[in-house]
């Protein structure tokens, strides 16, 4: 056992996208996302973002206040007791040694730099950088080291910086416990609700996984982790229910690519073998947002006009669920031993400069 310092403390910041609030905040968000992920694959010249962040916003009242009675995404509040059961966890193994901090991608007044800053005023010195996405890509989670390295340059005060240590947890789309988890969620749905009324050839299975673009100006999206955790779930429940099928959730973008079969047409494939009934389950979404309860609601709604005579199930995200909180803790372990064993290092961004120009002038 490596020898840690009682002194040493690790702040974990619980990297998420974050949803609307507020319907004033639509264009923000809007904004955001364009910036740091539409920019990654579509060719939006960036003057058009202030004004295409209004129009969408637009769209997204429409949607959400007029079509679904003034919804409220139930996100930031399932992450904030994903933060809590975590620190929860980690503080039985830790105590106060460790803490855990959210941040949102888009979302004030938690976006990265605004939590660093809290951290930084905390007294703590070792950051892990952990994305609460399943999908590790430099594509989607990328964006929260961005923001992170943007973050912690503005937090400079010229000298040796203050950060000692940092770790980066990265995806757990092929954790064994989240695999098995995700397909006993789905057994136990199916056996409560569908197992006396449906024979498990007739129960079809849409597994979905978040949209991707084939091209992405050389980012890796996403695809392949995506499409390896959509295996592993699917060799679990097969033998049983044989009618299994990925459907991604896309964002309908022009001129881009998207990943298919989308969830849509994934479903009505499943109806086309035979399904009598069909499972939507959300296996690439940690956390229930818009996407996950909006979207798939009007798949749904869509698939039932045409199919009186199916059966429709719409299932949750694995959220605050405890299994899974105390996977996502212990996966964390490891790291936090790391920094809290590590005497850290002193680093001066002045250096970093120097070093620039004469690699420069050596070139």
């Amino acid at each position: 056992m490596v020898a840690i310092a009682e002194n040493e403390r690790v702040a974990v910041l619980l990297m998420g996208y974050g949803e609307v609030e507020r319907y004033e905040d639509f264009a923000s968000y809007n904004e955001q996302a364009l910036n740091l992920l539409t920019a990654k694959f579509a060719p939006v010249p960036q003057w058009i973002y202030p004004p295409l962040a209004r129009l969408l916003a637009i769209f997204d009242l429409h949607e959400w206040s007029h079509q679904h009675g003034n919804f409220i995404s139930p996100h930031n509040q399932i992450f904030e007791a994903q933060r809590q059961g975590i620190e929860a966890e980690l503080q039985q193994k830790w105590g106060d040694r460790v803490s855990v901090f959210k941040a949102f991608n888009f979302c004030a007044p938690f976006l990265p730099e605004q939590v660093l800053t809290q951290i930084k005023a905390q007294g703590f010195h070792k950051l892990l950088i952990y994305p609460l996405l399943v999908v590790d890509s430099i594509f989607t989670s990328g964006i929260a080291v961005e923001q992170v390295n943007e973050a912690l340059s503005k937090l400079d005060d010229g000298g040796e910086h203050w950060l000692e240590g940092l770790r980066y947890l990265p995806s757990f789309h092929n954790k064994t416990a989240y695999v098995k988890l995700l397909a006993q969620i789905v057994e136990t749905k199916i056996k409560e609700e569908l197992a006396n009324s449906h024979l498990s050839s007739q129960v079809g299975i849409v597994l979905m996984n978040h949209g991707c673009p084939h091209k992405a100006k050389g980012f890796t999206s996403g695809i392949d982790e995506s499409q390896a955790l959509y295996e592993l779930v699917r060799e679990e429940l097969i033998y049983q229910y044989p009618l299994i099928s990925i459907g991604w959730l896309n964002h309908d973008t022009p001129l881009i690519e998207w990943t298919q079969p989308n969830a849509e047409l994934a479903a009505k494939n499943l109806l086309e073998l035979g399904a009598k009934a069909i499972v939507m389950m959300p296996i690439g979404f940690a956390t229930e947002n818009h996407e996950t309860l909006l979207d798939v609601g009007h798949i749904i709604h869509h698939l039932q006009h045409r199919h009186p005579g199916v059966t429709f199930v719409q299932m949750s995200c694995v959220n605050d669920h405890p299994e899974f909180l105390t996977m996502a803790a212990d996966w964390a372990n490891s790291q936090i031993e790391a920094l809290l064993s590590s005497s850290g290092v002193t680093v001066n961004f002045q250096l970093a400069s120097t070093k620039a120009s004469h690699s420069h002038h050596h070139h």
